[in-house]
C-alpha cells in the first residue's frame, strides 16, 4: 500500500497537498489511540489474568467455546479487532495448551469470532469506523446496534456451531505457546485500568447523548482520552508507543492516499458499477467479494463517493458495514485482523493454511450473509 502511494505521487497521478488532505485524521486518531490502550492491556499483566479467569469460569470445553466466543466478540466492538488480534492471539493460544484443544482450531475461532463480533459496533473495526464517518447517523452505537446487534448474535451462534465439532478434539500434538507477561507492577496495571474505565465511560456517555442531549464526544477523542493515562502517566509509555502497530498505522495512511488517486482517475469506478449497488443483496454481495480482491477498507474507501452521491438508505449503510466486515471469514485475506493473527502464531510455530480457513469459512461466511440480508430486509 506504501508502495502504491509513494508510486502515485513519484507520477503526479496526485500532489502532495492532495495526499495529505486525503488522509482522514480522525481515523489515524482513533487507530493509535486504540493501539496503545491495546498494547497496555497485554504488557501490564491484566492479559494474563483475563486468561486465568476465562479458564476458570468456563471450567470444561464445551463451557468454553461459546464463553471464548462472545469474550472475543465483545472485546472486538470495544477495542477494534485488529487490536484484539494482537492481545488474543497469545490469549487463544493459551487457552489451547491448557485444555489440550488443537491450536489451529482456536485460531480459526479467534478468526472468525474477531470478525463477526466487531460488526454491531461503529469502533468494532477500520471499515465500520468509515462508514460511520462517511454515514454520520446522529448516534452511531444505537444505529450500528439498532440493525446490526441481533443477527450478529446469531452469527456468532453459527460460530459455535460449526466449530464444536474441531473444538471438542484433543491436540496429540504437542506446542509450546507464547509466554503471557505477568507485570508486576501494579501502578501500570491501574493505570491501564483506568484507560479502560475511560473509554467505557465516554462510550456510555456518547450513546446517552444521543437520549438526553447530551454533547457528543467524536469517536477519535473517545480513543485519545482513553490513552491518555497511559501516554501521560504511565512509566512505560516509551515501550508501549514503540510497540503498538505501527505497520497497520501506515497502511491507513498509506491507503488514503492510494484510493484518493485511483478515484481521482475514474479507472475504478468504470471498471465496478457502484452507482448500480444500491439494493442490500448487492451491496453484501458486492461488499463480500469485492474485498476479497482489494480488501475491505479500501473497498468501503472507494464506496465512500456513492454514499455521498446517492443518499443511501440506514439499511444499505448497515449492509454495506456487515457485508465488508464479514468478509474477513470467508478467506485469510479479507480481514486485516485475520493476517494478525496468522503472523502472531507463526511466532509460536504454528501456522493456518488457507484451504483449511476456507472450508470452516465460506459455509459459514454464506450463512451469516443470508442472515444479515434477511434481517435488513424485512427488520429495518
Amino acid at each position: 500500500m506504501t508502495a502504491g502511494a509513494v508510486l502515485v505521487l513519484l507520477t503526479g497521478e496526485i500532489s502532495l497537498p492532495e495526499a495529505l488532505s486525503a488522509i482522514n485524521p480522525d481515523v489515524m486518531i482513533f487507530l493509535f489511540g486504540m493501539f496503545v490502550v491495546g498494547e497496555a492491556v497485554s504488557a501490564s499483566g491484566l492479559l494474563a489474568r483475563f486468561s486465568d479467569q476465562i479458564c476458570r469460569v468456563a471450567g470444561t470445553r464445551d463451557r468454553l467455546l461459546p464463553f471464548f466466543v462472545c469474550v472475543i466478540a465483545v472485546s472486538s466492538a470495544l477495542l477494534i479487532n485488529d487490536t484484539v488480534a494482537i492481545i488474543g492471539t497469545p490469549l487463544a493460544l493459551s487457552i489451547a495448551s491448557r485444555f489440550r484443544i488443537p491450536p489451529a482450531v482456536v485460531l480459526l475461532t479467534l478468526c472468525f469470532s474477531l470478525t463477526t463480533g466487531s460488526v454491531p459496533s461503529p469502533i468494532g473495526n477500520p471499515q465500520n469506523f468509515l462508514v460511520a464517518t462517511y454515514w454520520n447517523p446522529p448516534e452511531p452505537f444505537v444505529s450500528f446496534a439498532a440493525g446490526l446487534l441481533v443477527p450478529t448474535i446469531i452469527s456468532l451462534f453459527l460460530i459455535v456451531l460449526l466449530m464444536r465439532s474441531g473444538w471438542m478434539k484433543v491436540d496429540n500434538g504437542t506446542f509450546v505457546p507464547p509466554d503471557l507477561p505477568h507485570s508486576p507492577d501494579r501502578r501500570f496495571a491501574r493505570i491501564t485500568v483506568l484507560s479502560l474505565a475511560i473509554l467505557l465511560s465516554l462510550i456510555g456517555i456518547r450513546i446517552g447523548g444521543s437520549f438526553f442531549d447530551l454533547p457528543l464526544f467524536p469517536l477519535g477523542v473517545i480513543a485519545l482520552c482513553a490513552a491518555f493515562p497511559v501516554l501521560f502517566l504511565a512509566e512505560q509509555r516509551a515501550a508501549i508507543i514503540r510497540q503498538i502497530d505501527w505497520k497497520t498505522l501506515i497502511f491507513f495512511a498509506s491507503l488514503f492516499v492510494l484510493m484518493q488517486s485511483v478515484y481521482d482517475s475514474g479507472w475504478f469506478q468504470s471498471s465496478v458499477p457502484f452507482t448500480d449497488l444500491t439494493t442490500i443483496p448487492l451491496i453484501l454481495t458486492a461488499s463480500i467479494i469485492l474485498s476479497q480482491l482489494i480488501s475491505n477498507v479500501p473497498f468501503v474507501a472507494l464506496f465512500q463517493p456513492v454514499i455521498a452521491a446517492s443518499g443511501l438508505s440506514s439499511g444499505s449503510m448497515l449492509a454495506l458495514a456487515a457485508g465488508s466486515t464479514i468478509a474477513g471469514n470467508l478467506t485469510i485475506l479479507g480481514a486485516a485482523s485475520n493476517v494478525i493473527v496468522i503472523q502472531q502464531a507463526e511466532k509460536a510455530g504454528l501456522s493456518i493454511r488457507f484451504r483449511d480457513f476456507l472450508l470452516v469459512g465460506l459455509p459459514l461466511t454464506l450463512l451469516q450473509a443470508m442472515v444479515y440480508a434477511l434481517w435488513l430486509l424485512y427488520f429495518m
